[in-house]
């Protein structure tokens, strides 16, 4: 059997039931219990039963309070250690103007983390800059968003190796019912 490294789900903005209905099928099939170490949410849960399933899903989970979370004992952003790499977590309604790299950039220096994980867009992205990366996992539901993304489902999977991160996105295509899937790979110190 392949050794992967530490498996990271890193996953957000469900809106359930408010927004989208379920995650769909084709991603219920791949996120089993016990496959990942690690489960990295940002926000927008909106219920107890969601964080329920992240809980069930892995025996590491962080989650921080998105914009439509009621939940007052999640934190706004933390960071974690995951192999070599310090991964900072928030949101992303906090950054101004969402989305924004320049924004993500102050946010990840006062982090100090070697990647900034952050939602709120519904746009599923990986991008290098200034030795930092920034990953969005998108909106794993495909739930509508007032910024115009989220018309896709996606979600990221990180396999961490020591100090080197294979990145998986992976995005539903309702069309063709199928699972499309890119892959990023990236080394600390890059």
């Amino acid at each position: 059997m392949a050794n992967f490294g530490e498996l990271v789900l890193v996953i957000g903005d469900l809106h359930m039931p408010q927004r989208a209905a379920d995650i769909p099928a084709k991603f219920k099939k791949m996120l089993v219990p016990n496959k990942m170490q690690h489960v990295l949410c940002t926000g927008n849960l909106t219920t107890r039963e969601s964080h329920d399933m992240l809980r069930n899903l892995a025996p590491n989970v962080h989650v921080v309070r998105g914009d439509f979370d009621d939940q007052q004992n999640l934190p706004e952003q933390k960071t974690v250690m995951i192999g070599a790499f310090k991964i900072g977590l928030l949101h992303g309604h906090q950054v101004v103007p969402w989305g924004s790299l320049s924004a993500l950039a102050m946010k990840a220096r006062a982090l100090d983390c070697d990647i900034l994980i952050s939602g709120h867009t519904h746009e599923s992205a990986v991008t290098r800059k200034d030795g930092i990366w920034y990953i969005n996992p998108g909106s794993v539901t495909g739930a509508y968003s007032p910024t115009g993304g989220g018309d896709v489902p996606s979600f990221i999977l990180l396999a961490v190796q020591g100090e080197k991160v294979v990145c998986y996105c992976y995005k539903y295509n309702e069309a063709k019912d199928s699972v499309e899937v890119s892959k990023t790979e990236f080394s600390k110190g890059e």
